[in-house]
């Protein structure tokens, strides 16, 4: 079976796309060393030199109260990487679910993909730091339950259906003729099956051996998934930070669950001095845990912006040209979309002739009208905006 399409299903998706089948994208962090502005310009100019340098993506995460590495609005940060970025798709995977409103989420997503079309992507999680939920005022042990009807409402949103009360909102109906893929971390069986009933990808950790997310993939497969299946592996080429790469799995240790624990050897980072000997380990992961696409981390709190910005143009230029010799015509061609398994995917083509159509995001002939408020309800819009 082929690393690609393992069980033979779906329809293809370029690598072009965001969680595209073949496609290698990488995770992009905040730098420790920098004030917020110089974040802003530091993370969106990798971005551009990610794309610059063959990655077909770039993806941010979130955490809260300025827990070192991460961003609290991976989102926002995913859309100033597009207004930079050439060519490309940036996704925010993933962002935690349950600290927002799925429909807030949905919108948002929604807008930022009508001014991006087909460049947008969204990763969702339950979050298993507590700091997150504190922070928000949040019941951290409530984090499940809410996370559970979110993922299948946010799928639905984001693919155009079951809009209900959201139906006048633009760039949701957009959503029906150019759907944003959705995917959800998941570390379980639990986990990955509510996320192939839900008809969205997979997002896997990047310190899991490769053994525990085969058994993850077929549990997917099994239960009907048809979404992509995105590994995660942190990587290093040359000679590697080691004392950063501890430091930063010792944080990781400190709050995951230890039934995921169960599974990390080492740090989970996979350096080689030789571009060779990494791409080869690359593809072999890729292959033994039945991925669909790879997505690459060097950032840890320590690595410099000049370490970082070296290793994106060397994994450009050494890594990336081996590994995407390792796929096949078929590789690269196959696999379905996070959010609707069942439905065609448009080529460039299409797309462009749909939106010739009346579905153009600056203003479909077809669109829904703007809905208007009803008399004696001003008051209760009016509070639900402030």
């Amino acid at each position: 079976m082929e690393w690609g399409n393992p069980a033979g299903r779906g329809e293809p998706v370029s690598a072009a796309a965001p969680f595209g089948t073949g496609s290698i994208s990488l995770r992009i962090y905040p730098h420790d060393r920098l004030d917020a502005a110089g974040v802003v310009a530091e993370a969106t100019g990798q971005a551009v030199l990610a794309a610059g340098h063959g990655f077909d993506g770039v993806m941010t995460s979130e955490h809260h109260g300025g827990f070192a590495g991460y961003l609290p609005n991976p989102l926002q940060m995913a859309g100033w990487m597009l207004d930079r970025m050439p060519a490309g798709w940036a996704a925010a995977a993933p962002v935690l679910l349950p600290l927002r409103p799925v429909a807030l989420l949905a919108e948002e997503v929604a807008w930022l993909a009508a001014l991006h079309p087909g460049r947008v992507g969204i990763g969702v999680a339950v979050g298993g730091l507590e700091l997150d939920f504190r922070v928000m005022g949040l019941d951290f042990a409530a984090r499940a339950a809410a996370f559970a009807p979110a993922l299948p409402r946010l799928a639905a949103l984001l693919r155009g259906a079951e809009l209900g009360e959201l139906s006048g909102d633009r760039a949701l109906f957009g959503c029906a003729a150019r759907p944003v893929p959705v995917v959800s971390a998941a570390m379980s069986p639990g986990a990955v099956r509510r996320a192939a009933h839900a008809g969205v990808g997979i997002l896997f950790d990047g310190g899991s051996e490769a053994a525990r997310l085969r058994e993850l993939t077929d549990r997917y497969l099994d239960a009907g998934g048809a979404g992509p299946r995105v590994l995660i592996r942190r990587v290093w080429l040359g000679d590697p930070p080691r004392e950063a790469f501890e430091r930063q799995s010792k944080v990781y240790r400190g709050y995951s669950p230890a039934t995921a624990l169960r599974h990390w050897r080492g740090t989970g980072f996979v350096c080689h001095t030789d571009a060779a000997a990494l791409a080869d380990e690359l593809a072999s992961l890729r292959a033994k845990v039945g991925a669909t696409c790879l997505n690459l981390r060097i950032h840890v709190p320590g690595v410099s912006a000049e370490a970082a910005r070296e290793q994106i143009a060397a994994l450009g230029h050494e890594v990336l040209p081996r590994l995407r010799a390792t796929t096949t015509d078929t590789d690269t061609t196959a696999t379905a979309t996070a959010t609707d398994p069942t439905r065609d995917t448009e080529t460039d083509a299409d797309a462009g002739a749909a939106r010739g159509a009346g579905v153009d995001p600056a203003g479909a002939a077809d669109a829904p009208p703007m809905r208007e408020v009803a008399p004696g309800n001003e008051s209760t819009t009016q509070g639900a905006q402030q």
